[in-house]
């Protein structure tokens, strides 16, 4: 493994509420519209506390709400996911106006220098739809998503895995989480890696500053990008 690779940080982005926020219906819309095609099922999101939650989970929560039993989600859940994620990349809008403040300048800067990821409970086609229609898609390497593991946290640790095995940084790489809600800073911390805590989510800056994160900003206009490449 070279000097780039110990040089380089890992920075790994939540996509709602860090990167784009106020996005729309589309995505509830999407897992209700595929519970219904594939089950017959009318499951709803509402009362569903889907903020910080893996796609995978708010499916089952919103079906087992409805009266299914866990026998029927488990035989369906796969096609599901395939059909939300299929719903979801037709309908998917222009997001360029959703991007939360700052994050195109401290993308285009930490491209130069780091590897950047995507650590988010979004199923795979969806999440990467979103950040494409965000015009946010060319500094990404790569991402984790809801059906690449059963915790945001080993989602967290996959990633990191994968930064080392495909060689762009090493066991002396600085890695950072930045998210906008609590279980973004508890996956932080089972991951063993640092985190950012970024108020442009649904909650409140007091709420994520209670669960100690290694920085809190109200928005990534005040990233530390020096404390995020060299510590």
């Amino acid at each position: 493994m070279g000097r780039m690779a110990e040089m380089r940080a890992l920075v790994l982005f939540d996509i709602d509420g860090t990167l784009v926020r106020r996005a729309g219906p589309h995505h509830r819309q999407a897992l209700e519209d595929a519970v219904f095609a594939v089950t017959g099922l009318k499951a709803t999101t509402n009362g569903v506390p889907v903020a910080g939650m893996l796609d995978r989970d708010i499916v089952r929560t919103m079906m087992e709400a409805a009266g299914a039993r866990q026998t029927l989600v488990r035989a369906n859940l796969a096609a599901i996911m395939a059909k939300a994620q299929n719903l979801y990349v037709r309908r998917c809008p222009d997001l360029r106006s959703k991007v939360c403040p700052g994050v195109r300048g401290a993308l285009r800067r930490l491209s130069r220098r780091a590897v950047l990821g995507l650590v988010t409970g979004n199923l795979s086609r969806i999440g990467w739809k979103k950040v494409e229609r965000a015009g946010l898609r060319e500094h990404f390497q790569y991402g984790m998503f809801a059906e690449q593991g059963t915790t945001r946290a080993a989602l967290a640790r996959a990633a990191v895995r994968e930064a080392r095995r495909s060689g762009w940084i090493d066991r002396g790489s600085l890695v950072t989480l930045i998210g906008d809600h609590p279980n973004d800073i508890f996956a932080a911390r089972e991951a063993g890696i640092r985190v950012v805590a970024v108020g442009t989510g649904i909650v409140s800056m007091e709420d994520l500053a209670a669960h100690g994160p290694d920085r809190l900003v109200a928005d990534l206009r005040e990233l530390d990008l020096e404390w995020l490449l060299c510590g």
